[in-house]
């Protein structure tokens, strides 16, 4: 597996084990939602968007709004997503879009779904 790919997988396998182990506090995504989000996902999101303001701030707040309703109803949509490409985990799916994806794990015991991190799309064959 190319290094790239695997310190991607390295770095949201370690988001998994501190939302499971109860190392981190992951906050819902919007108050009251059963979606959380890693302060992984949270950096990475703020990365994006910071790029993407210096080179169009219309552009960044138009992918912000678009990310936004894919997560919002990413609940209703779940089972269409595929297995993710990092984990070998049934309820561990991706959502690509616009040349990102975005790994969420979903806890069946607590009905939640949490953001993993959000990532540069790769092709693995």
């Amino acid at each position: 597996m190319p290094e790239k790919i695997e310190k991607k997988r390295s770095r949201l396998h370690e988001e998994l084990k501190y939302y499971i182990e109860g190392k981190s506090e992951f906050s819902p995504y919007y108050p009251g939602m059963s979606i959380l989000s890693s302060d992984l996902y949270k950096e990475q999101l703020k990365e994006i968007l910071r790029v993407l303001e210096e080179q169009d701030a219309a552009n960044a707040k138009s992918f912000e709004m678009y990310l936004d309703t894919i997560i919002i109803n990413m609940q209703t949509k779940a089972k269409k997503y595929k297995r993710s490409i990092y984990f070998d985990d049934e309820n561990i799916k991706d959502i690509e879009n616009q040349g990102l994806t975005i790994p969420f794990y979903f806890d069946e015991k607590k009905k939640v779904y949490v953001l993993l991190g959000l990532v540069e799309s790769e092709k693995v064959s």
